[in-house]
């Protein structure tokens, strides 16, 4: 099932075939707007959002840890119930719009890419990464180290990853590590930075993005896939009913466990839009090709990119 066939909504592939040998080609860019606003608590603190409550910034770390430990085993139903079955097509396409791997064609001292693939604990991103760079590419040399925050979803990775043939290779690594603080990986050392439904978890966002931004080497991608803001009134109506309506219900049903989903379904609603997120990208440094983003299933995710400039 083709995402043409699968989801007619989706719209083109909005840039392709924008990285060679980590080597960007030039897009437009827009000047930098404001980044998205931290809230002070009463004491002075600093608050942030989890889900639709209001908390301390050092409180939303554990919170949001609490519930990944609690879905990791469950990690694709959870993903079927948000994304009403299509996070499968999404994935599929986000990694083929990014082509990752070097062609075989290409010549000279080609080591493949180096990808970081930030919370990305269960390996869906990586494996499709591997697999497009092995079976596409003909490159055995591209490695990919999977980054979370969340021992248990890296756990889950570790086991699905005995069922492919780069367990226990140089291809593929894991890393424990908090996206905002990421001092073990060395500045202008990545190819290709990808993070899949997980920014929206993060504490500070913007922080993150200023990280991708240190470790990418220059020309480097950085790439975002997210749920994010339906652009169709109707659709927008049927999928808030689905979200609201029924995700934590069959959370609790199929989970037991309807606090997770219950909060996984908030952070989406408070996730900055696309153009807001498109800003905090070329706030951090990044130039964004063409609008910055392309919306699949008419808004209900979308796939943000900025490339690191040359000089």
């Amino acid at each position: 099932m083709s995402i043409r066939h699968g989801t007619s909504l989706l719209c083109k592939v909005a840039c392709r075939d924008f990285i060679r040998d980590g080597q960007a080609r030039l897009f437009s860019y827009t000047a930098a707007r404001p980044q998205e606003k931290v809230g002070q608590s009463e004491n002075n603190g600093r608050t942030t959002h989890f889900g639709f409550e209001t908390v301390p910034e050092s409180a939303k770390e554990s919170k949001v840890g609490a519930v990944f430990s609690s879905v990791a085993s469950s990690y694709d139903t959870m993903n079927d119930l948000m994304s009403l079955g299509i996070h499968r097509l999404w994935k599929d396409h986000f990694v083929r719009s990014l082509n990752p791997g070097s062609s075989s064609g290409e010549t000279g001292d080609v080591k493949g890419w180096k990808i970081l693939d930030v919370a990305g604990g269960t390996g869906d991103i990586a494996f499709r990464m591997l697999d497009h760079a092995t079976t596409i590419n003909h490159d055995t040399e591209t490695s990919v180290i999977i980054s979370d925050i969340n021992p248990e979803m890296l756990a889950e990775g570790r086991k699905r990853s005995l069922e492919t043939s780069y367990a226990g290779t140089e291809r593929l690594k894991f890393l424990e590590a908090n996206a905002e603080k990421l001092s073990m990986v060395e500045s202008n050392s990545i190819d290709l930075y990808t993070v899949a439904f997980g920014i929206r978890n993060f504490t500070d966002k913007q922080r993150a993005l200023d990280e991708a931004y240190r470790i990418l080497k220059p020309g480097g991608v950085f790439a975002c896939l997210e749920f994010s803001k339906v652009n169709n009134a109707l659709l927008n109506g049927i999928y808030k009913r689905w979200s609201f309506g029924a995700i934590p219900m069959i959370g609790q049903l199929v989970a037991a466990d309807r606090g997770s989903y219950q909060y996984l379904v908030e952070s989406i609603e408070k996730f900055p839009g696309q153009t807001e997120f498109r800003s905090m990208i070329e706030l951090a440094g990044f130039m964004v090709p063409g609008q910055g983003w392309e919306d699949l299933t008419g808004g209900i995710a979308a796939i943000h990119k900025g490339i690191k400039p040359l000089s």
